[in-house]
């Protein structure tokens, strides 16, 4: 059996009721909207949240939290991805794109310390916790903070 070759049970595909269609239809004169009143208009109803005229729940809890609209957003490396490159290697956010660690756009990379590396590398990042540091450090390599 291919993709092409399926297709669905039959009887499971059923067309939809058509309302408002006339009257021998079943469903004619008001399409199942009842009689008068704001629902059977069309465009009628009322929207999401609602409550009557009472004054709705969204808007009788408080504000809660901020929207720091100046945020920087790092994408996130940790020193056992870093086991992938050659000793003495120079690894920077552009090598890190390539190699397919890095996708998307980010303000910065940040070097965190999950992981074991035993080969020097001379890393280049924006930031980098303590912990990544003593492991570069420790294995020969250095890290530099652009």
């Amino acid at each position: 059996m291919r993709l092409d070759e399926l297709k669905p049970p039959r009887g499971a595909k059923k067309k939809g009721r058509r309302v408002g269609r006339g009257p021998g239809s079943g469903r004619g004169t008001t399409a199942g909207r009842g009689t008068k009143g704001q629902k059977s208009r069309s465009g009628g109803g009322v929207p999401p949240g609602f409550e009557g005229g009472q004054m709705p729940l969204q808007r009788r809890l408080p504000k809660r939290g901020f929207y720091n609209p100046f945020r920087k957003i790092f994408a996130e490396i940790n020193v056992r991805d870093l086991e992938a490159f050659a000793p003495d290697s120079v690894v920077d956010e552009e090598i890190l794109r390539q190699s397919g660690l890095i996708r998307g756009r980010f303000d910065g990379v940040k070097l965190l310390g999950n992981g074991e590396i035993d080969k020097p590398l001379t890393v280049k990042v924006d930031r980098c916790s303590a912990g990544a540091r003593k492991k570069i450090e420790t294995a020969g390599g250095k890290v530099e903070e652009v």
